[in-house]
């Protein structure tokens, strides 16, 4: 294991200041994102608003490293990246399936063949890697026997990522849909991290050398009643203290459906509270991307504006993720 080199990559990606954009997208959703503006998902239209991101001038101020799709490291850009002044990385997982015998609950697959894609990734260029698991919330759920399938996987995903000299961004998250309060949230993230962290431990992955991208605690996006971004930090902190060992070097949270406002305003309000034993950033797809999208669509005497809106949010969030707001 590449001990020194691990370290320096995730303390690189969550330096103060900076955060992650999850460019990830399969292709079955940026399909979604581009059929909002009728744009066909083409090969060459995906590369097209890919490029658009990562060749914003000045935008590694903000954004320190970009995960990409299969796809899309394959088509070069990867190289891109890097010559923009951010570290590529790669989402690794093939999706999370149901559960046989669980009805409501998935499982993340793609372990098969992981260690030989993960040599190919290396030649790539990727420093980087990122798996992720789902927490369903619902009566009865999430149950034992999922949450552990899933953390095993994330904690074998993790140790064979070290194993090639790439950081392994582990990503349990709980998810935010639904109508429950914060306290259920709360509750669910909670179990879930303590499950991931408990199977990290066994199977030896080197935290030092590794990333945590998880949700915030937060409201169900459909409750009538939605907690302040006062609320969401303070639940948020009270879970990690509670199981988040202190020599992760970094948080970096996702969006998880929240507007790119929301995102920002929470991801402020729990950098406001002070310092804390980890870095406190964000690796954010739709927060990051949404507006731009809208204005670029699809169009390239449009990319300037595109590019601008790009910059305006991530400069944004890079501040939010100071407490600078």
């Amino acid at each position: 294991m590449q001990i020194a080199k691990l370290v320096k990559v995730a303390r690189q990606l969550c330096q103060p200041g900076k955060g992650i954009l999850a460019a990830d997208e399969s292709s079955g959703t940026i399909a979604k994102r581009f059929k909002q503006i009728n744009l066909p998902s083409t090969e060459s239209n995906r590369k097209s608003w890919r490029e658009l991101l990562f060749t914003t001038r000045g935008i590694s101020q903000f954004i320190s490293g970009v995960i990409l799709y299969d796809e899309t490291i394959r088509q070069g850009l990867g190289q891109v990246i890097k010559k923009n002044g951010m570290i590529p990385g790669i989402k690794v997982d093939t999706g999370a399936k149901p559960m046989a015998g669980f009805p409501g609950e998935t499982v993340t697959e793609g372990l098969d063949g992981l260690r030989e894609r993960l040599a190919e990734y290396v030649k790539l260029g990727a420093q980087f890697t990122k798996w992720r698991a789902v927490t369903n919330l619902g009566k009865g759920l999430p149950t034992k026997p999922v949450l552990e399938a899933n953390a095993q996987a994330l904690a074998r995903f993790a140790v064979l990522s070290q194993e090639a000299g790439l950081v392994p961004i582990v990503e349990p998250e709980t998810l935010m849909e639904g109508q429950h309060d914060i306290q259920t949230h709360a509750r669910a993230t909670k179990k879930t991290l303590i499950t991931v962290f408990d199977q990290l431990k066994q199977f030896r992955v080197y935290l030092p050398g590794m990333l945590l991208k998880t949700n915030l605690v937060a409201s169900g996006l459909a409750a009538t009643k939605q907690a302040d971004s006062s609320a969401v930090a303070k639940a948020t902190l009270a879970v990690f203290k509670a199981v988040v060992p202190q020599t992760v070097p970094g948080i970096m949270f996702l969006s998880g459906g929240m507007s790119p406002e929301a995102s920002t305003v929470n991801l402020d309000a729990i950098n406001k509270v002070g310092r804390q034993p980890w870095q406190l950033s964000f690796s954010y797809g739709r927060a990051l991307q949404g507006e731009a999208l809208e204005i670029w669509n699809g169009q390239s005497k449009n990319k300037p504006a595109a590019q601008q809106a790009f910059y305006q949010r991530a400069q944004k969030i890079a501040w939010a993720r100071q407490g600078r707001l």
